[in-house]
Order: C-alpha cells, then structure tokens, then sequence
C-alpha cells in the first residue's frame, strides 16, 4: 500500500512531467515513437499497464537510442541488451498476468561501481578490467525483483575518486549539454545517460558528491539518502567480499529525471540488508513536514566561508531564493544556529580521507603519512586537513567522530527552527575536462580566480556528507549560463520524505528536467 506521503510527491512530479500520456494513442501501431525516451518512470509504468506499448518495445527503442546516440557520450559502458530483452519479455508477461509491481517493465541503467550478475566490475581499475562480478549488489536485487530491466552499466573514474568519469578501461564520458563539459563524477555515466534519455533511472553512489554533483552538471536529479537507509553490500571494490556492511559516509541511492521517480526506486530499494539485525532495523523514516510549499521554513546558503560561488551559481540561487518567497515561503539568509562551515569542512576532509586512505597501496600511504608529520600546526587549509585524515590514528579518529557527533547536534538544533537547507551542490557549472595526473594540482576558475580543484568539489559535499543528512539535487535554472544549475536541498536526518517532497514542489513550480539541446524529437 502507497501512504499519502509518498503519493503525494508521486502525483505532484507526474502532474508535472514533461511528455503527456495523452500523446500515446492506444489505437496507433503500439510502437514507441521519438519522444519516449524522455517519459518517466511512472508514466512508463502506467503505459504498461495500460498496454499502450510493451516492456520489450520500450527496452528495444532505448537500446537503439543508446546504439545511435552513445558513441559521443560514452555513457553506457557495459552494455547488457540481451539480458535486458529477455528481462522485458518475461515482464510483459507478468503484466499480462495481472502482476503489479513499482518498477514492473521500467528499463534503467546501474553505476559500474555496483555488482550486476555477469558483468564487469572494475571501479576503472586497470588491473580489475577483467573481473565479473557473480551476484548482483543488494538493492540492484530489489530493483530487479520490483520488475526493472536492466539495459547495462554507466562510466566512473578511477577508484570512484573524481568529478569527471573517465579510466584507462572504458575512456572519457562526456556532457550532452555539452561535450567539452564532464557530466560529473564519480556517477557521471549515469547522470549522462538520464540526460540523454537511454532510461529514466538509474543507482549510483555518493561520498564527495558524486549522486549530487552529476545531477547538477546535467540538469537531472538525484537523492543522498540518510546515512544508513539504503544497504551498500555488493557496491565495493572489484573482488572484495560482498559483505552486510556500513561504511562510514558512503551511501547509494537513485538518480532520476523527476523527483517522482526518485521517489519511487528510493522506496524499492531503502530498508535494512536481509543479513544484519544492525542500525538498518532501527531506523524508521519520517513523513513530509509539510504538503504546501508555503508553508516551508527554508536557509538559503549561497556562499561558503573557504570557497566562492560562482556568478552563474549564485544568482541561480538568488532567483529561486526570491521565486520562493512571493510563494509564500519563509526564506531565511543566515540563522544563529547553523554550524561553522568552516570547521565542519575541516572535520569533513579528515574523515573523508581517513576512510579513503584505507585502502590505499602501503607505499603512498607511507609517503602522505610522512607528509602528514611535516605540516606546521597552524595549516588550517582543507589540503592540510585531508593530508592528516590521511593518518589519523584511531584516538584522533574517535575524537573527530566525537566532533561529528557534536555537529550533528547542532544540525539538529537547526532543524528545530528550520525546515531545509538550500545550497549550491557545487560551486561550479560543469567545467572542461582536466585529465591531468594529480587532481591536488587542478585548479578551477570561479569568476576569473583559480582556486584548488579538491576544495572547489568537496566543500559542499560535506553539509550533508559528515552528518549523514538527506540530500537532494533538483534543476532550477540555467540563467546566465548555458549550462544546467541544480540547487543542493538538505534535510534533517531521516525526514527523506521532507526532502522530496520539497524537492517535488520546487520542480513543479521552479524548475524541472529539460533535454539537452539536440536530443528531444
């Protein structure tokens, strides 16, 4: 049974998608036509059921569109289009049996970086090019057991470590905005292949943005579930044990183009892993706060205390900041409560690193670690702090935890008196590609001033991030610029339903998904 929350941003994001099922005539010829590409997920799922076209002629448009269209994107880089007619047949069967399930005959796409029965697993790893993985991750599972067809797998970077998704394996994806841009990263094939229109879902991951940043950079959308709610076993490394784990700040979680949608693969795949009684079971998600838009309470934070916005960003944001208060919206500009930014982007940088570095070859973690021991004590920038996350002993490790816990009480605190938190998910729209070998080198340009390409990407990952907040990205503008902007809407921890249904409401009055120029019919 639906509940009235999850309802309620299902029919407010369908109310607002962009191709009518008006348009789909159960008379003609049952064959999908240009424009199908770009319906969603729920209009899909109503067509079936409908039987205005069948899963299998859907799943064969789509693999055409991405046979004619992908060779300048390089999105989807693991293709499974055998698997996937089969799948769409067997679900076309089940609806004519009478079968309802959330994503019965949905075709969509799955980050490289998750386990898929039968395909590669590479993480971009040169090494790893030729491992497969034998069962599919947890929550790849639990789409595919609610009915979904997979088409294949979408591009990362090397180790998941970039905002650009690009390795020695599977080469460069590019931007449909525009293909000198990246589409992000480290889930930027998927958010490339959403934009395009090769499927209206996909899974991806985040730890430094990389569910945010993509929806961003491509004008789609995506959710940063609370930390916890959404099992990771079967998203990790080539050849790691598929262990019911988890992992400090990592979380996985849907991307879409409309928050309906996000709505609906959240609810397939959130829930506790089958194997552990752990923090899973004890978590229980709250409804929406509100069902209008006015009655919202909403910080708009358009700047950060170590990095600048740039133009094309800020005013994006200032625009909505001020579309939302002639609708009644209760817009805030600062508030006593918020968190130092500043330190909580310290803290960020420590912990992040301290759970990357842990994996890393033993030569350059001794190498950072002896770095680590020569910075002067008062270095404050977030290079020298990710340079100690490096390092951190397990006693610097527990007091930067306890620091973490801390922050989240002040965010709790905020969230008192504050129902969102609206930012940008990055500073930037999406930038050239930069495939230079050290990223601590790379700078981007923020209004004609170069700043360290690792400070620019993280500082507005970490909000949400080193809390374990709900986050969602929604597009709202593109402005002065000719590319998408997305705003960042951060929530309070497990309110992921206040979180979309926020998200819903901007997308239906301020925003929405728009195609890439050249790719509508």
């Amino acid at each position: 049974m639906i509940d009235r929350a999850r309802r309620e941003i299902l029919t407010r994001a369908a109310a607002f998608a962009g191709t009518s099922m008006a348009g789909i005539a159960a008379g003609q010829t049952g064959q999908p036509s240009e424009g199908l590409e770009y319906l969603s997920a729920i209009q899909v799922g109503d067509a079936l059921r409908s039987r205005k076209f069948s899963s299998l002629e859907l799943t064969d448009h789509l693999i055409a569109r991405i046979e004619r269209r992908d060779a300048a994107l390089n999105a989807v880089i693991a293709r499974d289009f055998d698997r996937a007619r089969e799948a769409a047949k067997a679900a076309d069967a089940a609806l004519a049996r009478g079968e309802r399930r959330p994503l019965l005959g949905v075709p969509m796409t799955v980050k490289e970086s998750f386990n898929v029965a039968g395909l590669p697993t590479t993480w971009g790893i040169p090494q790893a090019k030729d491992f497969k993985a034998t069962e599919d991750a947890l929550i790849v599972a639990r789409a595919k057991g609610a009915g979904a067809v997979v088409l294949g797998k979408t591009n990362v970077p090397i180790v998941l470590a970039d905002w650009q998704s690009y390795n020695a394996i599977h080469g460069v994806t590019r931007n449909p905005w525009n293909l000198e841009r990246t589409p992000g990263g480290s889930s930027g094939g998927s958010s490339a292949a959403l934009a395009a229109g090769f499927g209206p879902l996909s899974l991806a991951s985040d730890i430094g943005g990389s569910l945010r940043v993509p929806a961003h950079f491509t004008g789609v959308t995506a959710l940063k579930p609370s930390l916890g709610l959404v099992p990771l076993r079967g998203h990790a490394p080539p050849g790691l044990a598929p262990l019911p784990r988890e992992n400090d700040l990592a979380v996985v979680g849907p991307m879409a183009r409309t928050v309906g949608d996000l709505a609906l693969l959240f609810d397939v795949i959130a829930g506790p892993d089958e194997l552990t009684t752990g923090v899973g079971y004890r978590l229980a998600l709250k409804p929406p706060r509100h069902e209008e838009l006015a009655r919202h309470r909403v910080l708009m934070i358009d700047s950060h205390p170590l990095v600048p916005t740039a133009a094309p960003v800020r005013l994006a944001l200032e625009r909505l900041a001020d579309r939302l208060s002639r609708s009644g919206v209760k817009v805030e500009r600062s508030h006593r409560l918020l968190p130092d930014l500043a330190e909580a982007a310290r803290l960020y940088m420590r912990l992040l690193l301290s759970f990357s570095a842990a994996t890393w070859p033993a030569a350059l973690y001794d190498e950072l670690k002896g770095a680590a021991a020569g910075l002067p004590s008062d270095d404050r920038s977030l290079g020298a702090e990710r340079i100690r996350g490096i390092s951190l002993s397990h006693r610097d490790w527990v007091l930067a935890d306890g620091a973490r816990a801390r922050l989240q009480h002040q965010w709790r605190a905020l969230f008192g008196e504050i129902d969102v938190v609206l930012c940008p998910p990055m500073p930037v729209t999406a930038f050239a590609h930069d495939h230079s070998a050290r990223q601590e080198t790379r700078r981007l340009d923020i209004d004609g001033k170069p700043h360290a390409y690792l400070d620019v990407g993280l500082v507005w990952a970490g909000p949400a991030t080193s809390a374990g907040l709900p986050a969602a990205v929604v597009p709202i503008d593109r402005g002065d610029s000719p590319l998408p902007i997305g705003v960042q809407i951060v929530g309070p921890y497990l309110e992921d339903r206040t979180v979309l249904a926020f998200a819903a409401m901007v997308e239906r009055e301020h925003g929405g998904f728009v195609a890439p120029p050249g790719y509508a019919a």
